[in-house]
């Protein structure tokens, strides 16, 4: 890193992922614990599944899953919860946390296809992990990029994973890196002057991504708190009020176009 940042004919990207040793020494804020895990599998169907290409998703008390297809022979599940002790120890193991969540699907009366695909799936294809992501808040005056530096992707904007946009996040990222810094090589003499067309360009995509980041972080953590809640009130709210507004605003947040090289 040092020689890179005395050159600065070079860039240093972090995109060391929500672990980044990059994002540490740049001082940004420490992914935070959702409170909330999340346990995927996947189903492998060698004839083909026969599943349409849906996204379907069930709202229980205190979880949520859903299901996508990824191909015609292969199924991706996923299932968001709150441990708790009551859990019994569901993430000491795999079979464990697979008939957690069948317990828990079963419980919401889903139909029998999806039960299907969990039980389908095998012990090594169900991992469970803690949900985290970096306080949207920490970002507003946070040091995307210092000098060379500077950090993308899940390094940047770790988030939960409820509005699917972690991956489309992250090639926003690059697209408009990489025009930051084409911008840098126009008309320049090299030497003094490369060396802070490139930091001018660094710190021109850090203002760039950064309300897009916060939005993204905070609205993804908002939503999967609504959409898990094990609370009446915020659950009726949910189901009966708050569905259209929050289908609308996830499409807003997708349907976000970063320009173009």
């Amino acid at each position: 890193m040092e020689v890179l940042l005395a050159a600065c004919h070079a860039v240093l990207i972090g995109c060391d992922g929500i672990n980044s040793v990059v994002a540490k020494w740049l001082g940004l804020a420490k992914p935070s614990y959702s409170g909330r895990s999340a346990a995927i599998g996947f189903a492998h169907y060698p004839g083909g599944h026969g599943f349409g290409p849906n996204i379907l998703q069930f709202n229980g008390h205190g979880f949520r899953s859903g299901m996508m297809p990824c191909n015609e022979r292969d199924v991706y599940w996923f299932f968001t919860f709150s441990p708790s002790e009551k859990d019994n120890g569901v993430d000491e193991s795999a079979a464990r946390m697979k008939q957690f969540v069948l317990s828990n699907l079963r419980c919401l009366k889903v139909p029998s296809e999806v039960l299907a695909v969990v039980e389908k799936s095998q012990m090594s294809e169900v991992l469970l992990a803690p949900l985290r992501f970096r306080p949207p808040l920490s970002l507003v005056t946070a040091s995307i990029s210092r000098g060379c530096v500077c950090v993308a992707g899940d390094a940047l904007h770790p988030m939960t994973p409820d509005l699917a946009q972690g991956g489309c996040a992250a090639l926003e990222d690059g697209v408009i890196l990489a025009r930051c810094l084409g911008e840098t090589t126009i008309n320049i003499n090299g030497g003094i002057e490369r060396s802070k067309r490139v930091e001018a360009g660094l710190r021109e995509y850090a203002r760039i991504r950064r309300w897009r980041s916060v939005d993204l972080i905070a609205t993804a953590y908002v939503v999967g708190l609504v959409q898990q809640s094990d609370n009446a009130l915020v659950s009726f709210l949910r189901d009966r009020v708050l569905s259209g507004a929050l289908a609308r605003r996830l499409l807003k947040l997708a349907d976000y176009d970063c320009g173009t090289l």
